[in-house]
């Protein structure tokens, strides 16, 4: 199978005919070849996009809106199909893929339809002297793209809105998981998408992402990714005063005081440690446990570990499926023998998980448990992205928060206390974007999505998209 790229509303092959392979996370094999593209690529995407521009930012919300619902009625039509592709490409669990992935990402193209209908203007009367009142209007041609890890649903992420807001988009999905993008170039032909309104270029970062970023012509970047790539974006971008929005990376606490519902935050804690392979940037990775329940929660814990299935992700009941890459998997694997070497334990895990039949050379690596580490260490210091955790216990709220807030990251925390008070407080003193108080990954697509510190730069979701992807206009009437 070859993945093509999707310009001008049809599907072509890569002008300089070059292509990358792309492998099976759970097999090891080469299944498909992606489009390696680069500039000339791009050259002829943001040609389609400036043609398409003027009609697309011009007709109105709701005609717009009909069309992403269409492409949403069509994502919900193919859940089976796109469920699998998804896990084929990314080594996640079908299960996972068809609760989480798949209608999440037609949810975007859905709320975000809705959501520029009702995109409301500001008006301000000046002393009965004059009215102002502010516009928004479409940037122009911009450029998103996304990672490997949630990749349809974060695709669509950003998309969505974008399109929404009457912007031309010019999108490179991962080069790792190129699949369900490619798939969703075909549902957009089916949905009657305008030619040249969407534009999916595949490549890597250096020929064809960079070539997004500082074309003259892509007036904003969406990036969701690493903090290393996000330095580079950001480098190339402030000296051309791009708009740019950055997604980045997260090394997120769990704040786990003794007087909460013990059952309840059991339960979610092997959720927000393992899900997904533990390769989502709202995972807690650094478990802080009040200490007087430190010897309860770690025995319960490792308990409940052992019991999660690490398998072929096309089996029922697997719970853990493929790391996503070799790269990837080699990435984990140091990072645990460096614990090792920094003085941590290893409670469970720890190991490469061998398997028969047709995942025999597949890449699977055990849920991990591991405390005894100094905060500072690198262990607790650096993002993993894998499925790792670390202990860590703590004697009072104030060294809870302290625990918390060391770190250069400041994307997501979690906060399990049964006193309303107590909950409030920490809330407002840990350094993160967005914190789940007794929940974890509890979404309301309206609210602002993204980080502090090296976390990130901007916010997405709701409002705060819409506002990214127009440029606000005020104009004055002398009364």
């Amino acid at each position: 199978m070859k993945i093509l790229n999707y310009i001008n509303g049809e599907l072509k092959e890569p002008i300089g005919n070059l292509w990358m392979d792309n492998y099976e996370p759970a097999t090891g094999e080469i299944y498909s070849q992606i489009a390696d593209s680069d500039l000339c690529d791009v050259e002829l995407a943001v040609a389609a996009a400036e043609n398409a521009f003027e009609n697309w930012s011009n007709i109105a919300a709701e005609e717009r809106a009909k069309i992403l619902l269409r492409i949403a009625d069509i994502i919900d039509s193919k859940l089976d199909f796109l469920s699998e592709a998804e896990s084929r490409d990314n080594g996640k669990p079908i299960k996972l893929a068809s609760v989480v992935d798949i209608p999440r990402a037609s949810s975007n193209f859905r709320f975000f339809a809705t959501a520029a209908m009702q995109f409301s203007s500001d008006a301000h009367i000046t002393e009965n002297t004059a009215v102002n009142y502010t516009i928004r209007q479409p940037i122009g041609i911009v450029g998103c793209i996304s990672p490997w890890n949630l990749p349809l649903y974060l695709f669509t992420w950003k998309i969505a809105p974008a399109l929404a807001a009457g912007n031309c988009v010019i999108a490179k999905p991962s080069e790792i998981t190129p699949l369900t993008a490619f798939e969703l170039s075909k549902i957009c032909i089916e949905a009657g998408l305008p030619a040249g309104v969407l534009n999916i270029v595949h490549g890597n970062g250096p020929r064809c992402g960079a070539e997004i970023v500082k074309h003259p012509k892509v007036k904003a970047i969406s990036f969701t990714g690493s903090t290393r790539a996000g330095k580079e974006i950001a480098s190339v971008t402030a000296p051309m005063f791009k708009k740019v929005s950055l997604e980045l990376g997260g090394k997120n606490p769990n704040i786990i005081f003794a007087d909460c519902d013990f059952e309840k935050m059991i339960h979610t804690t092997i959720n927000s440690s393992f899900s997904n392979q533990g390769e989502i940037c709202l995972c807690g990775s650094r478990i802080l446990i009040e200490r007087s329940i430190y010897e309860k929660f770690k025995t319960r814990f490792v308990e409940e570990t052992s019991k999660l299935k690490v398998g072929d992700p096309n089996e029922k009941g697997v719970r853990l499926g493929a790391i996503v890459s070799k790269v990837h998997f080699e990435k984990i694997m140091y990072h645990i023998n460096l614990a090792k070497e920094e003085g941590g334990k290893i409670l469970f895990g720890g190991e490469q998980v061998k398997l028969e039949g047709r995942c025999k050379n597949g890449l699977f690596i055990q849920p991990t448990i591991i405390e005894g580490l100094k905060q500072n260490c690198r262990t607790n210091q650096e993002e993993i992205f894998g499925p790792v955790v670390t202990l860590q216990p703590f004697d009072t709220e104030e060294e809870a928060l302290q625990l918390s807030n060391n770190s250069d990251y400041g994307l997501a925390a979690t906060i399990w206390t049964e006193n309303l008070n107590r909950a409030h407080r920490v809330a407002a003193k840990v350094q993160s974007g967005i914190i789940w108080i007794n929940c974890w990954l509890f979404r309301d697509l309206r609210t602002p999505f993204g980080g502090m510190k090296n976390s990130g730069v901007g916010r997405e979701g709701g409002n705060e998209a819409m506002r990214f992807f127009t440029e606000p206009k005020n104009v004055c009437i002398k009364l």
